[in-house]
């Protein structure tokens, strides 16, 4: 019976832990800009990718879980990584340089909601009321959260537009990851996303930014900071995120990434890092109220 139990509860546990993961990868990385003046999000990328591969690679190896791509399916992966976590990355982290963390991970847990347009467009599923009504409610909460108490527009448009961005792009990549998930394992799957993308932020960090690499500090936090982001964040979460996908269905599995903005404002209150305003609250209640009524199986 225990373990009919856990293996039933197995995949919505590791999706709340892989949130949470997520959560806190928009704190640590904007602790990174806060504590390196120099860094810059092509550096982040870069080291979260190698730090990745080199837990990944080593791993796989000893569990002989490394698959080999699949005739046909070589184009999904390259696709697949150029979305997450090439370009998603890149949104998401510049969006991080330019707004807080908190702010950030309300918008990135808007994805769930577009999804469902994604599947009816792509896959033909059908669209439904709630899901439109989620949308609008959702945007007006992020709106909220970019006021202060005075009413004024607070946020940084430019932060703004990179995590929107980022938001359709995360869509694209659950589109393609539907495509390949019953042909590989989880781990696998995030290895190659990985290992291409490291190849994808090398020669872009070299010509962009090689120069800031002799300015950054290289001290234990900066170092601490960068393996929590590449081993738990880029590697462990989407283990357990393309887990619970593969069990779960996408649109389902998906919906855990509603939580992520709870885990990351906890953090950020807690190491003093953000302070809570009545207009923040406010929008992040309009967002939840959105994300419920999208879930909902009645309007």
């Amino acid at each position: 019976m225990k373990k009919n139990i856990f293996s039933r509860y197995l995949p919505q546990t590791l999706l709340v832990i892989a949130s949470a993961f997520w959560g806190a990868s928009f704190i640590f990385t904007k602790g990174l800009f806060l504590s390196e003046e120099a860094i810059t999000p092509t550096i982040i990328l870069t080291g979260r990718m190698l730090i990745a591969s080199l837990f990944t690679l080593p791993l796989l190896a000893l569990t002989h879980k490394l698959k080999p791509i699949k005739k046909g399916h070589l184009r999904y992966f390259l696709i697949l990584a150029f979305t997450e976590p090439f370009l998603y990355s890149i949104c998401e982290t510049g969006g991080v340089q330019f707004v807080s963390g908190s702010l950030a991970s309300i918008i990135v847990a808007t994805i769930p909601l577009f999804i469902p347009f994604g599947m009816a467009l792509v896959y033909k599923e059908r669209l439904k009321a709630r899901a439109i009504i989620g949308v609008v409610l959702s945007l007006v909460g992020i709106a909220l959260m970019s006021l202060d108490d005075s009413m004024s527009f607070s946020a940084n448009p430019k932060g703004l537009i990179l995590l929107s961005s980022a938001v359709v792009i995360a869509v694209v990549y659950t589109l393609i990851l539907v495509k390949i998930l019953n042909h590989y394992s989880p781990i696998t799957i995030t290895c190659y996303q990985n290992l291409i993308g490291f190849f994808y932020f090398l020669p872009l960090m070299l010509i962009l930014d090689g120069s800031h690499l002799a300015q950054l500090s290289f001290s234990p936090r900066m170092w601490l900071m960068l393996g929590f982001l590449g081993i738990f964040c880029s590697t462990v979460a989407y283990m357990f995120f393309n887990y619970g996908m593969k069990h779960l269905g996408a649109t389902a599995g998906s919906v855990y990434n509603n939580i992520i903005p709870v885990f990351s404002l906890l953090l950020a209150l807690a190491i003093g890092q953000e302070t809570i305003s009545w207009m923040k609250v406010v929008g992040m209640v309009v967002v939840l109220i959105g994300l419920t009524i999208a879930q909902r199986k009645k309007v």
